[in-house]
C-alpha cells in the first residue's frame, strides 16, 4: 500500500467517527493531566518531607 492510500484512508475515518478522535484527545488529555499532578503531589510530599527532617 503506498503512502497516499494509508494518508487518505486516515483522514476518512476520522471525518467518518469525529466522536472517537474526540474521546482519544480527551483521553490523552486525561493522562497528561493525571501524570503532571502525581509529579507535582511527589515533590510537595518530597519538599515536606525534607522540611520535617532539617527540624530534628
Amino acid at each position: 500500500m503506498s503512502m497516499n492510500e494509508d494518508s487518505t484512508s486516515f483522514c476518512c475515518r476520522n471525518v467518518r467517527d469525529p466522536c472517537r478522535s474526540f474521546a482519544q484527545r480527551c483521553s490523552r488529555l486525561v493522562k497528561e493531566q493525571r501524570s503532571k499532578f502525581y509529579i507535582l503531589r511527589r515533590c510537595v510530599i518530597m519538599l515536606v518531607c525534607w522540611h520535617e527532617c532539617g527540624e530534628t
